[in-house]
């Protein structure tokens, strides 16, 4: 069939984000997405993802928590499944400069691990900290432990983590922002990079790309 029958019909929402305002007593802020893709036509692709981020500032301290989920299919046939967690607890050594500790979980069927689970503990520090561009970097070293698929073989293994973080204001309601890490070990080495482009709609909506 042509193109337009293979697309008859889409619809998509590309990440709507919605920064979501948690009670004050509870003094956590954060954000979600969700984003949605459904293609009808010759070939029937189904694709969603789910993603929130809270943190919460006591003192010196900051805390930050994180979920994703990702799932997609083609005709039927799953094309991907991936979960992850994160929590990471910074504490400021001056006003650029901040030791860290944090774990990691992603489960991903696509990836030949059953699951992979990390502590880390290390070095940060902000580069540019304004209010329209913020650079920081992170590094130290910690432990993962893996599950491989189908044997169910644990790997347990050290590991180097970096981290890179960047986010600028491109006008007053669009901002670029990417976010890189590493994880390195003897048998395997993680790598993850998300490149967003936020456009704001109002106080708390926006979307990103």
């Amino acid at each position: 069939g042509s193109s337009m029958t293979r697309h008859l019909s889409t619809i998509v929402l590309a990440a709507c984000a919605l920064v979501a305002s948690l009670p004050a007593a509870a003094q956590w802020k954060g954000k979600g997405e969700v984003g949605i893709v459904f293609s009808r036509g010759n070939s029937d692709t189904d694709t969603a993802n789910i993603k929130l981020d809270t943190s919460r500032e006591i003192d010196r301290w900051k805390h930050g928590f994180g979920i994703a989920a990702l799932r997609a299919s083609s005709d039927g046939d799953k094309t991907a499944e991936r979960y992850g967690a994160g929590w990471q607890s910074d504490y400021k050594l001056n006003e650029r400069a901040f030791w860290f500790g944090g774990l990691r979980y992603e489960q991903d069927e696509f990836s030949g691990f059953d699951y992979q689970a990390s502590a880390s503990t290390g070095f940060g520090y902000k580069f540019v900290d304004t209010d329209r561009t913020k650079f920081s970097g992170q590094a130290g070293v910690g432990y993962r432990r893996s599950e491989l698929t189908p044997t169910g073989e644990i790997d347990k293994e050290a590991i180097f983590r970096g981290d890179l973080k960047f986010e600028h204001a491109l006008t007053e309601n669009t901002k670029i922002i990417d976010a890189f890490i590493v994880e390195a070990g003897s048998d395997n080495t993680f790598l993850s990079n998300i490149l967003a482009l936020q456009v704001k709609m109002s106080d708390k909506f926006a979307l990103s790309l």
